[in-house]
């Protein structure tokens, strides 16, 4: 199982990559202490085949903690694009080498959109695919294993090569369905969200919208934007993990007896020690006062105003979206979230499930219903749409 760990040794199996018409990507990260992943594994594979024109071998392990290696000839690769950069679920990967190379692999191809799209289910996961397509078995016993640890155990080595050697045979599938279908091009959008930068920044002002609470009280969301802007900053500029500055039930407790002294930090119940003074808790102090002081105050999430919820019509939404899903073998939550089906209730149009290809199969109807132009019929355990009038 061969580990590289010199520049020279991975800009040869990257120039081998580059005459083959696809590689096959992962990582292997930890986060648990810090904001950003640390990189500490890449695995590569290319077809068998490829490797008689180089004599070498067609999967490696690379060892980006190695102070011989750059990995400048992996992202030579990334930008080579007669050969497809193939991953699983690459959100986190892609991640990874955007912001440390702000770069993605072109192109792209994820395995696991391509089974959404292909009928497999919503976020399929690898071993469910290296069971249906490759007919084999994962060893999972060294998936939450300690990846900076040097050497790597022969057991860790055999389950990282498993990530991305099984991975050819689920890439040459999946694409032959795609081309068979026709669904190349819904492919390509979800691709484009995963290629765009957005995808992975995340500011300080919005993180707050990733906060789930009960309450919707103006006031208190100003002061729950406010304490996650100053948490999502604090944790960027130090990479900590945001739990190490204060978890999101700490955070909407603050944000509900709004401390305005040390003192009253003191009687949290659910606030670190070490946040209870010193920079963190001057941060949480300036974070109420400001939400208080607010005269910009957000709306609860998910509601407009002007706009009631229509509770019949999301019901009816959802009855379509299953229908049409089932008809085209995808997965509902790839066409449309729960809640895009409430936004399109309440008049919102601007939602990726009336866009592209989505359009086609639910959002064109989906818009109809809304209009009272269709209406839904049941029968034989179908459900059909029913012009009206």
């Amino acid at each position: 199982m061969p580990t590289i760990t010199r520049t020279e040794d991975l800009a040869r199996f990257c120039e081998a990559a580059k005459l083959a018409p696809y590689v096959t990507v992962d990582t292997e990260f930890l986060r648990e202490r810090t904001y950003w992943s640390k990189l500490c594994l890449i695995q590569l594979a290319i077809p068998p085949a490829s490797t008689a024109k180089t004599g070498g071998g067609d999967a490696v392990l690379v060892d980006p903690l190695s102070e011989e290696l750059s990995l400048e000839p992996l992202y030579d690769l990334f930008r080579h694009e007669a050969t497809v950069k193939v991953f699983h679920a690459a959100r986190q990967d892609l991640e990874i080498f955007y912001h440390d190379a702000q770069l993605f692999p072109v192109p792209l191809f994820d395995t696991q959109v391509a089974a959404m799209v292909c009928g497999f289910g919503e976020q399929v996961g690898y071993e469910t695919l290296v069971r249906k397509i490759a007919r084999a078995d994962l060893d999972k016993s060294s998936r939450f294993t300690d990846w900076s640890r040097r050497p790597l155990s022969d057991a860790q080595a055999a389950y990282a090569l498993a990530d991305v050697t099984h991975l050819r045979v689920i890439y040459e599938y999946l694409s032959a369905e795609l081309k068979k279908t026709g669904r190349e091009a819904w492919l390509a959008e979800e691709i484009a969200v995963l290629e765009d930068p957005e995808t992975y920044i995340t500011r300080p002002e919005e993180a707050w919208l990733k906060v789930r609470t009960r309450t919707n009280s103006p006031r208190f969301l100003a002061i729950l934007r406010e304490l996650a802007r100053f948490r999502e900053s604090y944790a960027q500029a130090r990479d900590i993990p945001r739990s190490r500055v204060y978890k999101d039930d700490a955070m909407i407790e603050l944000a509900s007896t709004k401390p305005l002294t040390e003192a009253d930090l003191g009687k949290s119940r659910l606030l670190l020690r070490e946040a209870r003074k010193g920079d963190i808790a001057n941060g949480i102090l300036a974070a109420v006062k400001a939400g208080i002081e607010s005269k910009d105050l957000p709306q609860p999430k998910g509601e407009e105003p002007g706009k009631p919820g229509n509770a019949a019509l999301s019901d009816l939404l959802r009855v379509l979206l299953k229908a049409k899903a089932d008809a085209a073998g995808v997965a509902p939550k790839l066409i449309a979230s729960s809640s895009e089906l409430d936004a399109l209730a309440t008049g919102s149009r601007d939602l990726p499930a009336l866009q592209g290809w989505r359009a086609e199969v639910f959002g064109r109807d989906a818009l109809r219903l809304a209009a009272g132009e269709i209406a839904l019929s049941a029968k034989g355990g179908a459900v059909r749409v029913v012009p009206v009038g």
